[in-house]
């Protein structure tokens, strides 16, 4: 499908640290003449025509006007810059030269499950993409340096298959680094997936909490059930895994949006033990905001502000309803090869405003002096309807003879490929950690 609005040329950014140059292009002498410049002090650009499947156009206008909090612009070697910049907002752009940052197929750490080019996909130029905020640069990635701010740390994503898809981007970024096997390990223990650096004794974990506190999907392995229930006043479970944690990065969204019209979320009060259990039932968005209150009130009695910094990840959008991009609904994300490319796109589907009250609980820490740093990923993944797994991965459950016969029925456009746009959620996480 043919980008809508987009002028007829790529613009090829070499790796991070050169500034944006086309901001006015009104003719191609121009951007070559720019570009000699750029050469001239050294820096590194390429510029090249609509090239590679005939259909890469990408749209370089910028938008002014940034409307959410912006943070500092960064330069190539990574020091901050005068320019305030938000890097939630701009394009991506395609890059065959800096990306990918690693070999799916070669990263022993990769799951199965969104391993795409292992179980299939021929067509890989969702690893070729980059991110590009407008007016600035995201620090370049550097597995050793982050391998450095992590020694003697640990780091624990905490959440759902969504943040598991994010850790094990961050531990194939990571683990390229390390060419001694026996200087890596990973070890399964329930709920905890544990990889760890030994040469600098760094850990990076997941720890399997979809809810939050306590509920009846806590299995990390069998947890489809037919209602969910959420124990309001029970969190300490799950707590004690991350409570010693230097970084924790929680991602909650995905288990309360609603699978059907009619579904609701039962919350308990109480327990059978003690005889004094009670079963409420509400709307999803109700259980979301008993979840975070609780999970606000333990940081606000627990964490030391001096020792663990806190990440909220924002909501990671679904592309399962091609007609917001103009598709045909029954195809799903099937077969998308290039990203949307109309800025400010939102589908109508993607849902905003559960970050919303993320937001809103974790301010009430900041008198504390305890800071939730929000990952705001959403917009910039929305663009991305040809991230997903699709069918390329690996199918736990046989197929039956009518999924066979219409793969967009069993296409998974929720989770997302590797190396791909995790990859640049944990770029936004490497920038605050090693510059903020």
């Amino acid at each position: 499908m043919k980008a809508e609005g987009t002028p007829k040329m790529t613009v090829l950014h070499a790796p991070v640290g050169v500034r944006s140059i086309v901001s006015s292009l009104v003719a191609f002498f121009i951007v070559a003449s720019s570009v000699t410049f750029l050469l001239d002090r050294g820096q590194e650009a390429q510029v090249q025509m609509a090239v590679e499947h005939g259909r890469q156009e990408v749209q370089v206008k910028l938008e002014a006007g940034l409307q959410e909090p912006a943070i500092r612009g960064t330069t190539e070697a990574g020091e901050a810059s005068e320019e305030e910049c938000n890097w939630s907002r701009g394009r991506w752009v395609y890059d065959n030269v800096s990306r990918p940052l690693y070999s799916g197929l070669k990263c022993a750490f990769i799951f199965p499950e969104v391993a795409c080019d292992k179980y299939g996909r021929k067509d890989v130029m969702y690893q070729h993409w980059r991110w590009q905020p407008h007016g600035c640069d995201l620090p370049r990635f550097d597995a050793t340096k982050l391998l450095e701010k992590l020694r003697n740390k640990r780091l624990v994503f905490v959440g759902d298959s969504v943040n598991r898809n994010q850790w094990v981007s961050l531990v194939c970024m990571v683990e390229a680094s390390i060419p001694d096997d026996r200087l890596k390990t990973r070890i399964f223990n329930g709920s905890l997936i544990s990889f760890k650096a030994l040469e600098y004794n760094a850990t990076i974990d997941f720890y399997w909490s979809p809810l939050l506190v306590e509920s009846n999907s806590d299995n990390p392995i069998i947890h489809r059930v037919e209602y969910r229930i959420i124990r309001a006043d029970r969190i300490e479970k799950h707590a004690s895994v991350w409570r010693d944690a230097d970084i924790i990065v929680f991602n909650s969204y995905l288990w309360w949006r609603k699978q059907k019209d009619d579904m609701r979320m039962k919350v308990m009060y109480g327990s059978f033990e003690d005889g004094d259990a009670k079963l409420d039932e509400m709307e999803m968005v109700d259980g979301f905001e008993i979840a975070l209150k609780k999970l606000t009130e333990w940081l606000g009695d627990n964490i030391d502000k001096n020792k663990t910094r806190i990440f909220f990840a924002g909501s990671s959008p679904t592309h399962s309803w091609a007609s917001n991009w103009g598709g045909e609904d029954r195809n799903k994300c099937l077969n998308e090869t290039e990203p949307i490319y109309k800025i400010g796109y939102k589908a109508a589907t993607t849902d905003y405003s559960l970050m919303a009250k993320a937001k809103s609980y974790f301010k009430t820490l900041e008198p504390k002096g305890i800071q939730v740093q929000i990952l705001n990923i959403t917009e910039l993944s929305d663009y991305r309807k040809d991230g997903h797994p699709t069918v390329f991965r690996r199918q736990f459950v046989p197929l039956t003879k009518e999924q066979i016969a219409d793969p967009a029925s069993y296409a998974d456009c929720t989770h997302w490929c590797l190396p791909g746009v995790p990859d640049v959620w944990n770029e936004f996480l490497y920038g605050y950690l090693m510059y903020k």
